[in-house]
C-alpha cells in the first residue's frame, strides 16, 4: 500500500485561507480503529464553511474537509469491520476537526461507520450522503405524525434545488405526496420534471405571502425547511392543525420570527433534525429505507460527479448558493 495520498488541504495564513491539492502521508492521519480507502465523497454546506476557514466548524488548520465518505477498509482493529469491508461514514467529527473525505484515506473510530447497504453502490451512497440522511430523517419525522398523509394536503419543501431539499422533494414525490417546492433559483422544469414537485414558488414570493401575518390560511399538512429565517416562519404560520414542520438548515438565517399562535391554536409541531450525532440504529433505519422503498430512480438527475481538481470551485458555488443538486467527488 502506498503511504501517500492526495487530498484537498485548507491552510491558514496571515492573509486568509487557501485551498490546495496536496500529497499527504498516511502517518499524518490520527491512528484509529479503521483506515479507509475512500472511493467517493460529496459536498455539503458544512464542507464549504470548513473550506472557507469558518472556526465554528473547524478549529485547527491545515485541514482536510469532507463530512461524507464511502470506501473500503484498508486496515482494521475492529471485528465488526474486517479488512475489505465496504463502509459508509457521515457526520460525527469527520471533516470537521478530523481529516475527512476530501482525502483518499480517512482514519476513524469504528463507531462512526456503518456497513454499506446491499441495495446501494458506493456512488449511490454518496449521491445521498449527509444530505440524503438528513432528508430521510426529516421525512421519517413527518411520517410519524398521525395527521400527515398524502390525502390530507401538500407538503412544502424549502431550498428545493439544494442537497437536502432536492432529495426530500424526490422522496416525498416517490411515496405519493404532492410537494410545493420553494426555491430562489429559476429551475421550475428541473424541480417538476426531474424531482417530481407538483408546484414551484419563488422564495421571495413565499416570504412576502406570509411575512406580515401572525397566522395564515392552513395550506400545508407538513413542511421541510432547510434554510431557516422567514421561510421557516412562513411554513409554521401556514401549516394545518396538528401538522409538523422540520428544520435542518440555516443557509438563509439562524433566526426565526413567529408568534406562538401556530403552536397554541393549531397544535403545530416544530421538529429539529440533526444527522451529525444520530444513533447508529437510526442511521441504519434511514439507510435501509434509502436503499429500498425510498430508493430514488432519479439520482443521476440530482448529482454531478466531479474530480479533486474541480472541488475548490464547487465549494465556492455551494457557499454562495449557486449549486444545484448534489456534487459527488470521485477519488
Amino acid at each position: 500500500m502506498d503511504n501517500t495520498f492526495k487530498a484537498l488541504v485548507i491552510n491558514e495564513s496571515t492573509t486568509g485561507f487557501t485551498k490546495e491539492i496536496k500529497e499527504k502521508n498516511l502517518s499524518e492521519l490520527t491512528k484509529n480503529d479503521l483506515l479507509i480507502k475512500v472511493s467517493y465523497s460529496s459536498i455539503n454546506f458544512k464542507d464549504a464553511l470548513s473550506a472557507s476557514g469558518n472556526k465554528g466548524v473547524t478549529r485547527k488548520f491545515p485541514h482536510i474537509p469532507g463530512i461524507d465518505a464511502v470506501g473500503t477498509v484498508a486496515e482494521s482493529n475492529s471485528k465488526k469491520f474486517p479488512i475489505g469491508s465496504k463502509v459508509l461514514v457521515t457526520g460525527f467529527d469527520l471533516g470537521m476537526n478530523t481529516w475527512g473525505g476530501f482525502g483518499e484515506y480517512i482514519s476513524i473510530p469504528e463507531k462512526w461507520a456503518v456497513h454499506l447497504p446491499a441495495g446501494l453502490t458506493e456512488k449511490e451512497a454518496m449521491s445521498y450522503g449527509t444530505a440524503g440522511l438528513t432528508a430521510g430523517l426529516s421525512v421519517c419525522q413527518i411520517l410519524q405524525s398521525s395527521t400527515v398523509n398524502s390525502e390530507n394536503g401538500k407538503i412544502v419543501v424549502s431550498g428545493a434545488t439544494g442537497g437536502v431539499g432536492s432529495i426530500a422533494v424526490s422522496i416525498l414525490a416517490k411515496i405519493g405526496f404532492d410537494v410545493l417546492a420553494v426555491s430562489g433559483k429559476k429551475e421550475n422544469e428541473y424541480l417538476i420534471n426531474s424531482l417530481g414537485a407538483k408546484e414551484v414558488i419563488n422564495r421571495n414570493d413565499f416570504i412576502e405571502m406570509y411575512d406580515s401575518k401572525p397566522l395564515a390560511k392552513p395550506t400545508f399538512v407538513a413542511g421541510i425547511d432547510t434554510v431557516g429565517g422567514a421561510i421557516l416562519s412562513g411554513m409554521l404560520k401556514s401549516t394545518q392543525y396538528g401538522g409538523i414542520v422540520t428544520c435542518c438548515g440555516m443557509t438563509g438565517s439562524t433566526e426565526v420570527n413567529t408568534s406562538i399562535f401556530p403552536f397554541i391554536l393549531r397544535g403545530v409541531h416544530l421538529a429539529g433534525i440533526d444527522s451529525v450525532e444520530a444513533s447508529l440504529s437510526v442511521r441504519n433505519l434511514i439507510w435501509g429505507k434509502l436503499s429500498n422503498e425510498w430508493k430514488l430512480s432519479n439520482l443521476e438527475d440530482i448529482i454531478t460527479e466531479i474530480g479533486l481538481e474541480e472541488l475548490p470551485d464547487k465549494l465556492d458555488e455551494i457557499l454562495t448558493g449557486k449549486a444545484k443538486g448534489r456534487y459527488v467527488l470521485k477519488h
